[in-house]
């Protein structure tokens, strides 16, 4: 029977910082304001002329050199994003495995919003269990800068640009597989958090760009309490359904949207402060790449180890919303 091991972990962080300061020279807000709203800090930008590509292609090569592959023998390419670098072709996962310099591969992205990256590794994990693929390179990439509306208050402080990659493998030992993923929506919802402008429904026009209408928007206090409510109960399912203490899961990571919900999730599961890990408040919320970039962190700060059970749990527009549990087993 084959297995589909969670392999390696890489991130790449834009060096350029955007603090809670820069926000209050352009804004009518301040560093107190939005840390106490939201437990963020700072956020990183990208470069002018980078794209989500740029930025997980630059993740994938350091999660390919961490998997210990040779890069051709990755057998298909899943990036999720709704950061795309262009709206609607070619895929960005195409423009990523073109600048890895693979052979010609399966490749094509995943819109989930925020729970992005755990569809891909439900995707991953199928691809590999059937037997179709052997090693599947995973990304979440985000320029968000690029759909921000800086004068929105309630919106344009939250987001930051990154990207987080990691290699799923095919294996023979059930020790090292991914135990379970389990993702959802509700397209109900699907007013909560949009960019109404740009696709087919609002064609790019005068007024989408007069009225910034392919830019983010969302209703922060609805979907506070969507989150808390979602997040804490998918995590109850999985956990009863592989019959787990909190005791047994080294690494909670939460999507990184804000520490209030974090904090609020953490709390209604039992998980301490040490299993729960938070990056919230140096990168801001980076959508489909917060849980990599959060998982790599912890990696480079030496506190995740081969073995170590991870738990990801996350939430977004659609609504979207996905949980994966599973050993991290780096190659030996």
């Amino acid at each position: 029977m084959v297995f589909a091991a969670f392999r390696s972990i890489g991130a790449y962080i834009p060096p350029k910082i955007m603090t809670n300061l820069d926000f209050e020279k352009i804004l009518d807000t301040s560093d107190e304001w939005i840390t106490k709203r939201t437990g963020i800090k700072e956020r990183r930008i990208a470069q002018k002329n980078e794209g989500s590509s740029d930025l997980g292609f630059k993740a994938s090569q350091i999660a390919i050199q961490r998997a210990n592959i040779d890069k051709n023998d990755i057998d298909l390419v899943i990036c999720a994003t709704v950061t795309p670098d262009y709206l609607c072709m070619p895929s960005t996962a195409c423009l990523i495995a073109s600048k890895l310099g693979l052979e010609p591969v399966q490749a094509f992205d995943i819109s989930a919003a925020c729970t992005g990256f755990v569809y891909a590794v439900s995707v991953a994990k199928a691809f590999i269990e059937s037997g179709m693929k052997k090693n599947v390179l995973i990304v979440g990439a985000e320029k968000y800068t690029s759909i921000l509306d800086y004068t929105d208050r309630g919106t344009c402080f939250i987001f930051g640009d990154g990207a987080g990659a990691a290699i799923i493998s095919a294996s023979d030992n059930k020790s090292e597989a991914i135990i379970d993923v389990n993702c959802s929506s509700d397209g109900n919802y699907s007013d909560l958090i949009q960019t109404i402008g740009g696709g087919s429904l609002h064609p790019c026009s005068q007024e989408v760009l007069d009225q910034k209408l392919a830019c983010i928007r969302m209703k922060g206090n609805e979907t506070f309490k969507l989150a808390v409510k979602t997040l804490s109960a998918d995590v109850k399912v999985m956990m009863k359904k592989h019959n787990l203490i909190n005791s047994d899961i080294n690494h909670f990571i939460p999507h990184q949207a804000n520490y209030r919900i974090i904090k609020a999730v953490g709390d209604m599961l039992g998980f301490t402060k040490e299993q729960t890990v938070v990056t919230v408040d140096r990168y801001g919320n980076t959508s489909a790449a917060s849980i990599p970039m959060a998982m790599n962190y912890a990696y480079e700060q030496g506190k995740i180890n081969s073995g170590d059970t991870v738990l990801f749990d996350a939430f977004g527009a659609g609504l979207t919303w996905g949980s994966a549990l599973f050993p991290f087993s780096p190659k030996k």
